[in-house]
Formats: C-alpha cells, structure tokens, sequence
C-alpha cells in the first residue's frame, strides 16, 4: 500500500509539540490512509490478494528431500511417484501433498523398559511399569523376564504409509508374538544364557511377519538385555542353579574317577590276560618238547636198554646229588656197626 509516511510523520510531529518522540499511528488514520489507496488505485486491494495468493501458491510447488529421506507425492490423495533426495517441483498445495520418509535411519523399539535419558549415565524408566511386554513363559514352563530392543529402517516407503494402518504398533505387536515365540520354544537356562542365539532366531521369523504384512520395514537388529527372573521366586531359581551346578560338578568328579579307573583296569586286565596266554603257550611247548624228548628215550631204550638205564640213573643222580646237603652211602660189604660211609666231611672219606 502506498502511504505517504513523511506526510504522516510530519502530522505527529505537529501533533506531539514537534520535537517528542512520536507514538504508534491510531486507527483511524490507517484506514484512512488505505481509503486513499483504494481511490488513488482502483482495484489495488484485488491485486493485494492476487500478489498474496501467488506468492503461497508458487511457494508451495518447491520442496526440499534431504539426503536421509525420500518424498512420497500424492495427488489428490493418490501416490503418484516418489522423490529422491535434493530440490524438486510439485503442483500447489491442494493438489498435490509431500510426505517425507526417512529412509536411513535407524528407528528403535524398545520392550520391557524404556530409555528416559541417553549419555554416559543413562537413565531408564521403571521397569515394573512395562513388565506386561518383557514377562514371558519358557518351554519348560518356568518365567522370565525379558526385555530386548529392535532397531529397523523403512526401506518401502509406500508400503510404510499406505498398506498398513498404524504400523508403529502392528510393528511392536508383531515383534512381541516374535520373541514370544523363541522364547516359549527354549527353557529357562537357554534364555538367559543363549540371548544372541535367541535373538537371531527372533531376528528372522520378525522380518518373516513384517514382508508377510507389507510394512515396509527391514528389520537391522535384535538385542536381547539381561534376562532375569521376577523377583519373587529369585531365591528359589538361586537355589535351583545351585542344585543343578552341585549335581554337574559331581558328574564331572565321577566322570573323572571313572577315567582314572576303568583305563587301569583295563591296562591291568589285558596284561593278566597276555601273561596268562604266555605261559599256557610255554606250557604247552614245553609239554611238547618233553613229550618229543621221551619218545626219543623211548625208542634208545628199546635200542639198547641196559646202556640207556644206566645213562637215565647217571642223569637222574647228577640232578639230585648237588641238592643234597649230606650224604651218606651204604655199603653191604662194610662190618661197621653202621654199615654207613658218610661222604659230608673229608674225614669220613676213605679209599
């Protein structure tokens, strides 16, 4: 609008005494000003609008994606195509509508517990207040609480807005009935001692929910936090591990007694056995040989008996002399009281 401001300075200045400050135009002096607008330019308020209306149409056809997110155009309501990142053009608002979806980042879910403050010392809301979601029963009917993350990113836009209404919570309800079901196939040991195991198995059979679903969402991971069990029946579970670790310690004291023992008695039963196949077969050659040797006798003896007998006494005598301590021989043809030659000592020795 064309006002004539110095005019209008000059008439507060006269107002005011001249030299004050002067203070905010009254109303009724704008509207007169505009009433000489309107008379100076016919029509001018009409170009005013049309000025006004240009300006925020034109400025609703441009429209910036940046580099993480792409835009999904619609025209009246109906998905026209989508826009990579940079600046880009649209018919005005009212025709066609931007929605922009970030495509690379990284969202997160959060079960059982929930994040108030990220840093160095993070703070978590109570635990107790979202126990519904991380209380769960195992395969051998024991429970435990669970809470775990799910971090994902959008890689369908379109399917992301369109194909699912309210997919943040088809999201969180799918990854619920996901672990769940892991946890419920395991038992309490594999819970809290295989969360990496469980979690990649939970990882897989979410991603298979979500493509059956159409969300649009591509699962990045699944992390299990620690898992416990509720605090009431803590000292029972206690005294259970216990139990279990007091029974596997023995078994290892058995299996180690066992390993010690039964290799020896093995060691022991095989040499009794190889001492025991030794000497039956020394028996049975020597009985072979002496079999062999009198046999030999056998046929000298009917050879020549009188030479073989004599050679068998001879034998049979030098065997058993060098036994004897004392000796004594008996002679018929000695008168002595005791017809008796004692052969012990050298005195008793005579020709």
């Amino acid at each position: 609008m064309a006002w004539d401001w110095d005019k209008l300075q000059e008439k507060k200045n006269k107002q005011t005494g001249g030299g004050q400050p002067a203070g905010p135009p009254r109303m009724d002096e704008i509207f007169e000003k505009i009433r000489g607008a309107r008379k100076k330019f016919p029509g001018g308020s009409w170009i005013v609008i049309v000025i006004v209306v240009a300006l925020f149409l034109g400025s609703s056809c441009f429209y910036t994606v940046a580099v993480d997110e792409v835009g999904v155009v619609q025209r009246f309501g109906k998905y026209v195509r989508t826009a990579q990142p940079g600046l880009s053009f649209k018919l005005p608002r009212g025709i066609e509508q931007v929605t922009k979806v970030k495509v690379r980042y990284v969202f997160k879910e959060e079960f059982g517990f929930r994040t108030l403050e990220a840093g160095i010392k993070t703070r978590y809301a109570s635990s107790s207040a979202y126990q519904n979601e991380s209380l769960m029963l195992t395969g051998d009917l024991n429970v435990a609480v669970v809470p775990w993350i799910v971090q994902y990113r959008i890689n369908e836009p379109f399917n992301y807005l369109f194909k699912v209404n309210h997919v943040r919570k088809t999201f969180r309800d799918l990854a619920e009935a996901s672990m769940r079901l892991v946890v419920g196939d395991s038992s309490i040991n594999e819970v809290i001692s295989k969360r990496e195991e469980l979690a990649g198995k939970a990882k897989i059979l979410l991603q298979k929910y979500l493509d059956e679903a159409e969300t649009g969402i591509k699962v990045v991971n699944v992390e299990m936090k620690k898992t416990n069990v509720p605090e009431p029946v803590q000292p029972s579970f206690n005294e259970v591990n216990q139990a279990i670790q007091e029974k596997e310690r023995m078994i290892y004291q058995a299996k180690e007694a066992y390993n010690k023992v039964i290799p020896a008695a093995k060691g022991n039963a095989e040499k009794t056995i190889k001492a025991a196949e030794g000497y039956a077969l020394d028996r049975v050659n020597r009985a072979k040989g002496d079999a062999a040797r009198f046999i030999d006798l056998y046929e000298a003896y009917t050879k020549s008996e009188d030479v073989t007998r004599r050679r068998l006494y001879l034998e049979a005598m030098q065997s058993i002399m060098p036994k004897l301590e004392k000796k004594f021989f008996v002679d018929a043809e000695q008168k002595n009281f005791l017809p008796l030659l004692n052969l012990g000592t050298s005195e008793g020795v005579k020709k």
